[in-house]
């Protein structure tokens, strides 16, 4: 690499102005690595295929009421988002979640039904098998099981594979099938059995050696995370899609054109190690090509591999791990009877005992949805659709999809809800990303990054290489885009002066 402090600052501003950088995908990752390149001066062109910005952060009006139609909340570990929307200048619409409505419910549990989601456990694996919340979901038989965790040789593996194997192994497959798989199948659309522990649940290998059994490396790590500052995930007033209007305002403003209905057809090596990203005949602003000196791909993964596959070798050596199918349904229902909140703030199902994987009941969740809302209005999201099958939502017209969405919400909720109460409705369909938590994702995405990374001034970003939600994507976007722009900057400066000396 280049030596940096050699540089003439003057210059390399000058140098930074005059580079040319392409992101290919408006989804979060490609608007933010489009921001960090726009904040040297460099000239940014973002093409996105579809009709919007945003991926799966989506917003609208439904029965007028402004939504969430995707993402609606984000983690807040690592700061990293809330460093973004302060950027953005919307700290003020940041909002925590409500409190006092309960929590998550379970639901499907045998001869019980539905319960409180117990407290103070880590992936639904309980800290105190006889503690009174876990007790009344596993019954005294499944606690008994549990406990027996404690009693059993100590474990000093120091790594498990696989959460569902290590979880019936050690406390029974009551807590597998009530506690635990609901939570996976709900957040990570996965069955624990495809879960690696390591990844969804950071130290809990660690805590378990030093614990010695399951439910107390659980207790250690509840614990820690008791001590850590600030809560688990936040929204923003008037949902999540201000994050990209104010994105696109900003990159708009410093110079950045966002295109969308422009799809990537092909990138072309040019000589100097410049490329070209050739656009589909259909773009509507025309199909010139777009000349660049760096590019990032921020499209999902197989359009990615596809892009990148004849300038990065191995890539096309794995094949794309597609990711599970989830449609959301909205609700906005004339429910006074929901005013008490009877599920909390939302109720995860056991899988094989309902249609719907899981239900948020939005307004017992955020208080900003009870201020824009009549008195007596409430707002349900349902959710449909997992690793293992297909959203049940699929080929039903939308009269079929508001019945099957009023009919699990009832069930759910444990409230009867009509079609006379339902003021409007909406289904959006995502197609996910592998979930970064799935085994064996880590080293998939390890291969792809090590030969992207073989491609001179090109870098790749999105949920398939950092993993779903904010807080991954974000901060990986910005560290792979602070690559590709010393890549640009230096190391092809690097290449050119190891030509000439070549050449003469």
């Amino acid at each position: 690499m280049a030596d940096e402090s050699a540089y003439d600052l003057v210059e390399l501003h000058e140098k930074a102005t005059q580079t040319r950088i392409v992101v290919i995908g408006a989804g979060i990752g490609g608007l933010v690595s489009a921001l960090e390149f726009a904040k040297l001066g460099m000239q940014v062109t973002v093409v996105e295929a579809g009709p919007r910005a945003g991926g799966a952060i989506r917003s609208g009006e439904v029965a007028g009421l402004p939504l969430d139609l995707g993402a609606e909340s984000f983690a807040t570990r690592g700061g990293h988002v809330r460093r973004l929307l302060d950027e953005l200048g919307l700290s003020d619409r940041v909002v925590d979640p409500e409190t006092g409505a309960g929590g998550a419910w379970v639901a499907g549990v045998p001869r019980i039904g539905a319960a409180p989601l117990p407290k103070g456990g880590v992936l639904g694996i309980p800290a105190n098998p006889f503690a009174d919340d876990v007790r009344r979901v596993l019954g005294w038989g499944g606690a008994w099981r549990a406990y027996v965790d404690r009693l059993r040789p100590v474990l000093t593996i120091g790594h498990a594979d696989s959460l569902g194997a290590l979880v019936a192994s050690r406390v029974g497959r009551k807590v597998l099938d009530r506690l635990v798989a609901p939570v996976t199948t709900g957040v990570y659309s996965a069955s624990p059995e495809l879960i690696d522990p390591d990844v969804a649940a950071p130290g809990l290998n660690a805590a378990i050696t030093r614990a010695g059994s399951l439910t107390g490396g659980v207790a250690m790590l509840a614990e820690e995370r008791r001590s850590a500052p600030g809560g688990a995930v936040q929204g923003m007033r008037g949902g999540m899609g201000a994050l990209v209007d104010a994105l696109v305002e900003r990159l708009e403003r410093d110079g950045v054109e966002v295109r969308t209905g422009a799809a990537a057809e092909s990138l072309e090596r040019r000589p100097g190690d410049e490329w070209r990203v050739h656009l589909a005949a259909d773009d509507e602003d025309g199909a010139e090509p777009l000349d660049a000196h760096g590019v990032v791909v921020a499209t999902e993964e197989g359009a990615a591999r596809r892009l990148l596959a004849a300038h990065a070798p191995g890539l096309d050596e794995d094949a794309p791990v597609p990711g599970p199918i989830v449609d959301i349904v909205t609700l906005v229902l004339d429910a006074p009877e929901l005013d008490a909140k009877p599920r909390g703030t939302g109720v995860l199902t056991v899988p094989g005992s309902h249609r719907a994987k899981a239900l948020t009941h939005a307004t017992a969740k955020w208080a900003w949805i009870v201020d824009a809302a009549d008195p007596g209005v409430h707002v349900v999201r349902v959710s449909f659709g997992s690793a293992s099958e297909e959203p049940a939502t699929s080929g039903l017209r939308d009269e079929e999809v508001a019945e099957l969405a009023l009919a699990e919400a009832s069930q759910l909720l444990g409230v009867t809800l009509t079609r006379d109460q339902l003021r409007d409705q909406r289904l959006e369909r995502y197609a996910q990303s592998q979930p970064a938590s799935t085994i064996g994702q880590k080293q998939h995405t390890a291969r792809a990054r090590a030969a992207i990374r073989t491609v001179p001034c090109v870098g790749a970003v999105g949920a398939w290489l950092a993993g779903t939600g904010l807080a991954q994507v974000v901060p990986d976007a910005i560290a792979e885009t602070d690559r590709v722009r010393r890549a640009v900057l230096f190391e092809s400066d690097a290449a050119s002066d190891a030509s000439g000396e070549k050449d003469s």
